[in-house]
């Protein structure tokens, strides 16, 4: 029962801090609150026409945190991660998305059902949380809105930047090299137990 609490919590806790995270973006580097109507209506509402300028909500100066590496800066991305698949069709991207991020909970909640609890499994046990609350956050994004809020930009200079990401997309990120490093950790574990 302590597995399942500590699962849905890091699952919870991942989702609140992304969407206060997105809230507090659309408040600082947005206009999107200006228009006088209910804050959280405006962030859980599917938002205006996209302008010419391919926002549906209009950017205000971004914050920079440090000016070779680092910004807050607003983002809309109507694709998966990193910005991958925002050029298909909303015909088959809406349906796609919606499969794949049902699928990906229901995947993540059979892994961790098949846990044993067992110390050697205490990675990949926080791994498939951070990479489910990491899903679910950016799928609400996706239910209320139709694209994802992103605000974190990493660059190097003025010569390379990383697509814009959010809390989610780092969550699943860890999660996922979590997992990723258990499967490698996990084989020698149990062969160190058995010799």
């Amino acid at each position: 029962m302590k597995r399942v609490f500590t699962f849905a919590s890091v699952v919870l806790a991942v989702i609140v801090v992304d969407q206060l995270t997105k809230f507090a973006t659309l408040g600082k580097l947005t206009t999107a609150f200006e228009t006088g109507s209910s804050q959280v209506g405006t962030f859980v509402g599917k938002g205006p026409d996209m302008g010419l300028d391919g926002y549906h909500y209009r950017p205000t100066t971004p914050v920079v945190v440090s000016g070779n590496f680092f910004q807050l800066r607003y983002a809309e991305n109507p694709g998966a991660a990193f910005g991958l698949f925002r050029t298909v069709s909303e015909q088959w991207r809406g349906p796609l998305f919606h499969l794949v991020s049902i699928g990906a909970v229901l995947l993540i909640a059979f892994y961790f059902s098949r846990l044993t609890g067992h110390p050697s499994e205490r990675i990949v046990a926080i791994g498939l949380p951070l990479v489910m609350g990491g899903a679910i956050g950016n799928y609400l994004d996706r239910l209320f809105r139709g694209f994802v809020i992103d605000f974190l930009e990493v660059h190097w200079f003025d010569k390379a930047y990383w697509p814009a990401f959010n809390v989610a997309d780092s969550a699943i990120v860890v999660g996922v090299a979590l997992i990723f490093l258990d499967t490698f950790r996990r084989p020698q574990a149990k062969a160190a137990v058995t010799t």
